[in-house]
């Protein structure tokens, strides 16, 4: 997979993580807003952390606007939401060196500035 950082432009948390990360002129940059996920990056990110499940973000508005925190959604519900709407996507994510850094905790946060202060 690519080398490339998916965040979504509006999203402050996403380019305060973008900032830190300090990336290099190599990783592409996919706002998800203009360049949603497709479906081979969302394999590759399921291989990568277990379950679309574990993809998805619940603190996205339309999660309680579509009642979605009321049903209970199997793994295929959730690849097709990850695939219709760009913010139930967790972000940011960063892939790089054929490991894929998920989501804006600060573990997950230092471990992607440790990946990329290695080389």
């Amino acid at each position: 997979m690519e080398n490339s950082f998916i965040y979504l432009d509006s999203c402050n948390t996403c380019q305060r993580i973008k900032d830190e990360l300090n990336l290099p002129n190599s990783i592409q940059l996919q706002n998800t807003k203009e360049q949603p996920v497709n479906v081979k990056q969302l394999e590759y990110l399921k291989k990568q952390s277990g379950s679309y499940e574990s993809l998805f973000n619940r603190r996205a508005q339309l999660y309680r606007k579509r009642g979605l925190h009321e049903q209970d959604l199997s793994e295929v519900d959730y690849k097709e939401l990850l695939l219709d709407h760009y913010t139930f996507i967790k972000r940011p994510i960063l892939i790089y060196d054929d490991k894929a850094y998920i989501g804006n905790s600060k573990k997950t946060v230092a471990a992607a500035i440790e990946a990329l202060d290695n080389d």
